[in-house]
């Protein structure tokens, strides 16, 4: 063997070394997760959850970072493009990784392509609410009330894409009503107008509008869920108000670019699936309404290849287009 080349195959091997010891190592700095969504909703209150434990385990910060907006494109798109090292993470929904390949010509990213699923995190619903000064106490009294006013009654969503979008408009093609749909940078921004009833519904999220249905500011009408929620048991589904079939729900899990190193996607997959088996962290998702997944990888990406195909016959055959 020539002298160079000895050289350059000793190099190779103390990279390759230096490589698995910075993997090894991981993390020995902050961390970000980026949320596409405002302070305060489902997965931004996940993803402090899980960066918290990480932070405690590996003595390393972790930070969770909100991106709202575009259907959470926009930080679907930053965690893509990002550098494939561990160091910026994604709490993803299904909005982005699922739905939005149907409402958007081009997406700058590929869910399929440019992540590594590490998680399935957990699973919530949303719940199809009025103010109270809507007289309607039913869905199928909303239905009638939307009927007699069409296209008077206006419904807020958290954007374009978001299982809240896909639920209105769902809503408005099974029952055949004519309602206005008015988007929000997330659930948190909706709320101050559907309490104002300035909007006169929405599909918003089981862990904001529970407690304000509770105190009698808001009235939930229905769960879109298959099976009812813990947290609000005596609430029917859509199914049982005259929709069978009806679930719009969000999911949401941890992802990393493509080509993030095996070792790395391991440590947090293994930490995320202790973490949602903690007794604690399990009652808080019991608290808030969400149940917790912890699934492999293997089985994150086959939800994700499973139900592209199946939310894009839904868009299609409702007729759903990029700004209802």
């Amino acid at each position: 063997m020539k002298l160079g080349t000895k050289l350059f195959a000793a190099l190779l091997a103390l990279f390759a070394a230096e490589t698995a010891s910075a993997q090894s190592r991981y993390p020995d700095r902050p961390v970000k997760i980026l949320v596409g969504f405002t302070p305060g909703t489902a997965p931004d209150l996940v993803a402090r959850m899980l960066a918290d434990r990480f932070a405690e385990v590996w003595g390393t910060p972790f930070v969770v970072e909100n991106i709202p907006g575009a259907g959470s494109n926009i930080a679907t798109e930053r965690v893509a493009k990002a550098t494939a090292d561990g160091y910026t993470l994604l709490m993803g929904g299904n909005s982005s990784l699922v739905i939005n390949p149907s409402l958007y010509e081009t997406l700058p990213f590929d869910p399929l392509k440019d992540f590594a699923p590490i998680s399935q995190v957990f699973i919530a619903a949303n719940v199809l609410t009025v103010p109270p000064e809507v007289p309607a106490k039913t869905v199928a009294e909303l239905v009638a009330l939307a009927k007699a006013q069409p296209g008077k009654l206006s419904y807020g969503h958290a954007g374009v894409g978001t299982s809240q979008h896909l639920g209105g408009e769902l809503f408005k093609y099974k029952a055949h009503v004519d309602i206005a749909a008015v988007a929000y940078r997330g659930t948190t921004a909706l709320m101050p107008d559907l309490l104002a009833n300035r909007v006169n519904m929405s599909f918003a999220n089981i862990v904001n509008v529970v407690p304000l249905a509770r105190e009698g500011k808001l009235r939930a009408l229905a769960i879109t869920s298959i099976k009812r929620s813990s947290l609000a048991p005596d609430l029917p589904t859509m199914a049982e108000s005259g929709f069978p079939g009806f679930e719009a729900v969000p999911w949401f899990g941890l992802l990393a670019p493509t080509g993030t190193p095996q070792d790395v996607l391991d440590k947090l997959h293994t930490e995320t699936v202790k973490a949602l088996a903690m007794p604690q962290l399990r009652k808080r998702f019991d608290e808030l309404g969400l149940e917790p997944v912890g699934n492999t990888p293997e089985e994150f990406a086959a939800v994700i290849r499973k139900e592209t195909p199946e939310w894009a016959k839904l868009i299609r055959d409702a007729g759903i287009k990029l700004g209802n």
